[in-house]
């Protein structure tokens, strides 16, 4: 097994993807990802551009040696742990649980759009993430979001959507957004809103306004120049606190703006 076979599978096995699963969204069949994966086939440029967007990595990442973060889902009440440095990451329950409720909201808001596909929900998750923390200096989601070449990745996204597909939450779909690969997913139910208070959701409707209508050029364009994505080094954790040095028209405090 080649370095970047391995490297494919320990990513695909810790998103908790399945052979069937990754072959189809790569559009090849479940005998030609187990050669890729042992080494015996190579993937092509196009193959590789789709393995970087799936994992939300740079095409140049996949090629590196380094080690991926590893991720747990824990199903009892947990406190967040900062990552240690190969990047390990405890979800507490209680923050999967909100994690999956915010998706389907923003989901049964604007996931119809023929823009919204996952790249798109990617930086959605971030403005919402950083604007709220900015406002308020607390979590909404309290993702942790990694700078990649294309605008931050939530690096829980993939293990927390194939629960949702196995737990009939959600429903993937590969589509074309013009010429372009697209992956869409649909809601198969309402959110619970009770995970969610009034300032929470004032702020996913403000990054829905503002932002739902920009296709995955224009966001990741947009992002590019907000302060914590700038001042934060390729492949590092996009720090919150960066959000205190965004400049307009990013900074979503106002002068009168009192932090309860």
């Amino acid at each position: 097994m080649t370095n970047l076979g391995r490297r494919i599978k320990e990513m695909r096995e810790k998103a908790g993807m399945s052979q069937e699963t990754l072959a189809e969204r790569l559009g090849v069949s479940r005998p030609t990802l187990s050669l890729i994966e042992n080494g015996a086939r190579k993937l092509t440029a196009e193959e590789s551009k789709k393995t970087a967007d799936i994992f939300g990595v740079s095409v140049d990442s996949l090629f590196e040696e380094r080690k991926e973060p590893r991720f747990i889902i824990q199903e009892a009440r947990a406190e967040y742990r900062k990552p240690e440095p190969e990047i390990r990451l405890d979800i507490p329950q209680k923050n999967y649980t909100k994690f999956k409720e915010v998706l389907l909201y923003v989901l049964n808001r604007v996931g119809a759009k023929p823009n919204i596909g996952e790249t798109v929900i990617y930086k959605l998750l971030y403005f919402i993430d950083f604007d709220h923390y900015e406002r308020y200096e607390e979590q909404l989601i309290g993702a942790t979001y990694q700078k990649n070449k294309y605008g931050p990745t939530p690096m829980e996204f993939q293990r927390i959507i194939e629960k949702m597909i196995t737990g009939k939450d959600i429903a993937r779909m590969p589509n074309k957004y013009f010429s372009y690969p697209q992956t869409k997913y649909l809601p198969l139910r309402g959110p619970d809103l009770s995970f969610l208070d009034a300032r929470e959701k004032a702020t996913i409707d403000s990054v829905l306004d503002r932002m739902s209508e920009m296709n995955a050029r224009q966001i990741s364009e947009y992002v590019h120049h907000d302060v914590p994505w700038l001042t934060t080094d390729e492949g590092k954790i996009i720090p919150y606190e960066a959000v205190f040095y965004r400049t307009a028209p990013y900074s979503q405090r106002n002068d009168d703006d009192s932090v309860s």
